[in-house]
């Protein structure tokens, strides 16, 4: 095996908080997406794809931000092949300590249909944009979207276009997860081979899971000569998501002996960051999710289990510390004090502020006083609702009493305090939580459809915390709620406020006039 010191290194892209962020209900806030960044900036992240800024002023401003308080990553935008786009782009990275601009266009029959133009039309285009964003920046990627659907000349006329433009990174994307492993590396292969210029800039590849291949798709073309693969955080993403960073970074590093690559990724803040991205996208991870999902070092079968107390690495291919997953669940309660939660969260990957601790302080020991035992998991689940009720909330669930019998319907007693004042409603329902979610919108009239209603516990035992997830489509609008509770129904009623809290951030946002936009409160 190639000695580490002269391994080929490759660049990890993060697009979490562009194309991942993209994912239907996955919006995340101007204050979770700078936590996100500088998050991936401490983790090693070689480039922070941070957004779309000409999509709306709210993407500016937190590619700005981004830009910014960046220490370590470059600081990447996304632009259309027009000069207004890149433009934006340009202003919003350019704060960035090292800036790029990220340019596409798609390139395939399809995709060329789209603006209607002809291959020497679009040939020019792409050299128009690439070479006015190369005259506003010195690091340029260009991307030919839907590439594995490119005819193989017009892909190597249009790279070898980019390149003489002055673009120092191409970028190959698989836009709708279509290709395969040996596809992908030909891919790569052929226009290294084909195309002039090759030698001097960096191949990247880009993936979707359609088919369930980003991974190996990507790993496949980094083989070929690729040196930047673009992911994301559990494999977020548009459709089937995305190549998940956790696969990419740790199968490079546990199959290192015939994968001889490098990255700069610090693996130990996987899990951390997995979580956090799960928490702030309303996004849970699927238990046998590769990696970071609950199960993944999870053993329940004895002859696994014997196995696992003689030697771990009879049925572990890496250890739980490799991603900063820590070995012992070890179980807090009532008696705890403060400082041991701040140790416990500090080992779970959460540092908190003095006021951070106080608040998060009063909920564990009102679980506690709920709970048997908390363990580790309720602890991440608790930070997850901290999170997810932040103080600008404008609609908070104060007091629940559902009311159940044998027959419907079930009633519900619901006081909300609303912009700081409390208002009180009963209401009935098919179920506690059909009456607990009529009550809401008694108070709250919308039109928000739910879309999904989802329930899972987070640790074992009739003691065990719920959190629920609840996705609403409201006029084209998608929000996510989450939150977490002992009683079920408590958690969906809080989770249901929480999305429709951001429901009214993204109604204000959509504001024409720039007015604040008020719910209809019902008394």
């Amino acid at each position: 095996m190639t000695d580490k010191t002269e391994q080929d290194r490759v660049l990890i892209f993060d697009t979490t908080l562009r194309d991942g962020e993209q994912s239907p209900g996955a919006t995340m806030t101007h204050a979770e997406k700078l936590e996100i960044a500088a998050l991936l900036d401490e983790m090693g992240v070689d480039i922070i794809e941070a957004g779309f800024p000409i999509a709306s002023e709210g993407d500016f401003e937190a590619v700005k931000a981004i830009a910014q308080q960046s220490q370590n990553a470059v600081i990447c935008g996304l632009a259309r092949a027009q000069l207004p786009d890149i433009d934006r782009c340009w202003e919003a990275v350019r704060h960035a300590k090292r800036p790029r601009i990220h340019t596409f266009i798609g390139t395939s029959p399809l995709h060329r249909a789209i603006p209607n133009l002809s291959q020497d039309e679009m040939a020019e285009r792409i050299h128009q944009t690439v070479t006015h964003a190369r005259n506003l920046c010195d690091n340029v990627q260009w991307s030919p979207m839907d590439a594995t659907r490119t005819e193989h000349d017009y892909l190597c006329r249009v790279v070898e276009i980019a390149i003489k433009a002055g673009a120092t990174t191409i970028n190959i994307p698989d836009t709708v997860g279509y290709t395969a492993p040996r596809e992908s590396a030909d891919l790569i292969r052929m226009l290294k081979e084909r195309v002039p210029g090759a030698d001097d800039i960096v191949f990247a590849t880009h993936c979707h899971n359609d088919l369930g291949m980003a991974t190996a798709n990507a790993l496949a073309a980094v083989e070929a000569g690729a040196r930047q693969i673009e992911c994301t955080i559990n494999g977020l993403g548009e459709r089937a998501g995305n190549t998940a960073l956790e696969e990419v970074v740790m199968a490079l590093k546990v199959r290192n002996d015939i994968m001889p690559f490098q990255t700069g990724v610090d693996t130990t803040k996987i899990i951390h960051i997995s979580r956090r991205v799960a928490a702030v996208s309303g996004f849970p991870v699927q238990f046998n999710k590769a990696i970071v999902g609950k199960n993944a070092f999870a053993h329940e079968s004895g002859i696994h289990q014997d196995g696992m107390l003689k030697n771990a690495e009879t049925f572990e291919i890496m250890r739980p510390s490799d991603i900063g997953l820590k070995e012992t669940n070890l179980v807090m309660g009532k008696h705890s004090g403060r400082a041991a939660l701040r140790a416990k969260l500090k080992d779970l990957g959460y540092d908190l502020a003095d006021n951070q601790l106080k608040d998060v302080f009063v909920r564990f020991k009102a679980l506690a006083d709920r709970k048997k035992e908390v363990y580790d998991d309720d602890l991440i689940a608790l930070m997850r609702d901290t999170a997810s009720d932040p103080d600008g909330d404008r609609i908070r669930v104060k007091f629940l009493r559902v009311i159940c019998g044998t027959e419907a319907p079930q009633s519900a007693d619901l006081t909300l305090t609303i912009d700081g004042e409390d208002h009180q409603v009963t209401a009935t329902g098919d179920g506690p939580v059909d009456a607990a979610f009529n009550a809401v919108k008694k108070l709250v009239p919308h039109n928000a459809r739910l879309q999904l209603y989802q329930v899972h516990a987070v640790t074992e035992g009739t003691d065990a915390q719920a959190t629920v997830s609840v996705r609403m489509e409201e006029e084209g609008r998608i929000v996510t709620g989450q939150s977490a509770d002992t009683d079920t129904v408590v958690a969906s009623a809080k989770a249901y406020v929480h999305a429709l809290n951001r429901l009214l951030v993204r109604r204000e946002k959509a504001g024409t006039d720039g007015k604040e936009v008020s719910y209809k409160v019902v008394s």
